[in-house]
């Protein structure tokens, strides 16, 4: 008798499978933008199914199937993006590039002096207040009497001078 109820669950689970595995598929692959782990995630609800002893009624079999889809993509969503996290840590971990103080303050030196020689004085005294002293685009434009589009301008103009010497040497 277990047997013969067995087989009419495994016939119904197979009929639910022909009946509804295109709609759990294309979830999962929108979902996803992957086929071969969009097939896994059907075929594992499924296998779930099997192994489980619930009972699906046919009325409500539909929408617990894609529920079931849905749900297993958010999980392998919300692992992906751990796994992404994970990934970027990492490489900012092996990413310790320590510049020596000595070097660090040479080529501060070195851009201070291409400023100096290459910028014309307001682009220049913009840099100073804006890189040395910190000050926003809107504080420099109120201490230099100037709109924030002329501060941006200089400060454009002597990036864009510095980049060009730089490029020569």
């Amino acid at each position: 008798m277990y047997f013969r109820c067995m087989t009419t669950r495994k016939q119904k689970l197979e009929t639910l499978f022909r009946q509804h595995y295109r709609q759990m598929y294309r979830l999962a692959s929108i979902l996803l933008h992957d086929d071969a782990e969009s097939k896994d995630i059907v075929h594992d609800v499924f296998a779930q199914l099997l192994a489980s002893s619930a009972e699906l009624h046919e009325d409500t079999a539909a929408a617990f199937l894609l529920t079931c889809v849905r749900n297993r993509c958010l999980n392998v969503i919300r692992s992906r993006r751990i796994q992404e996290r994970v990934q970027r840590l990492y490489l900012l971990d092996l990413d310790t590039t320590i510049i020596p103080t000595d070097l660090f303050l040479e080529e501060t030196k070195a851009l201070t002096e291409g400023i100096n020689l290459l910028a014309p004085p307001d682009c220049r005294e913009v840099v100073e207040l804006h890189f040395r002293d910190g000050l926003t685009f809107r504080e420099v434009a109120l201490r230099l009497g100037v709109s924030e589009t002329t501060v941006y301008k200089h400060l454009r103009h002597a990036l864009l001078q510095l980049r060009e010497h730089l490029k020569r040497d």
